[in-house]
């Protein structure tokens, strides 16, 4: 008796008809994938993914209806689901095409390469790898190190509150002016304050600002 080998199931989400139909073909001409289903927007995405339950979803930036790719990946990604997702784009130095990674996409495609690279492109995404081009793989790199930066300069884990007083404080401005500007009481600015020099393990206000300057917090 022959185990049945079951394909990888696709989904595609693309707005343009005529690119959409393309997708279609070379998904339904080849011998290693199956079409599940094809959209030309993403208003029902949760439902669908839910219940056609493919292995990859294909699917465009720039959607209409209200709800962009974006969106639509931050949906998908709040349900289980094992599904491999590569954008499609026309334009591969664009932010959105890290917003949509860090969403939860596995990779991207540029659309001018579609019918040269999709295959190649599912089936890299299948084996645990992630398709992106070079100057995208460099804008995800730096903006993880941007992440650790800001991660090092509050390692005390101020609040966004508590880093505008110490920053207040270090431009001399003093605690009645800094709860009129913040429009808080006297008590809640000294309240912050104790707070920063315990989570700081500072004993007075100089030493927290130096401090809070030398590793980088304030300038």
């Amino acid at each position: 008796m022959h185990s049945i080998i079951m394909k990888p199931g696709v989904l595609i989400y693309e707005d343009n008809q005529q690119l959409r139909s393309s997708i279609e073909q070379m998904i339904l001409i080849s011998d290693e994938l199956l079409l599940l289903g094809s959209f030309p927007n993403v208003l029902k995405v949760e439902q669908q993914v839910e219940e056609l339950q493919p292995d990859v979803i294909l699917m465009d930036i720039d959607m209409p209806g209200g709800i962009n790719g974006i969106d639509a990946v931050k949906k998908i990604r709040s349900h289980p689901s094992n599904a491999q997702i590569i954008m499609l784009t026309v334009f591969d130095d664009n932010k959105t095409v890290l917003e949509a990674i860090a969403a939860g996409a596995s990779g991207y495609l540029l659309k001018k390469y579609i019918s040269e690279k999709l295959t190649d492109a599912i089936s890299e995404v299948l084996n645990g790898g992630a398709p992106m081009s070079p100057n995208i793989a460099r804008m995800v790199i730096a903006s993880m190190q941007q992440k650790n930066v800001i991660a090092e300069e509050n390692k005390y884990q101020l609040t966004s509150r508590e880093i505008q007083i110490i920053k207040a404080l270090s431009e001399g401005t003093g605690y009645k002016m800094i709860a009129a500007q913040l429009v808080v009481s006297l008590d809640t600015v000294r309240s912050h304050i104790k707070n920063i020099y315990r989570k700081m393990q500072v004993h007075n206000q100089l030493e927290a600002i130096s401090r809070a300057r030398n590793e980088g917090m304030i300038h």
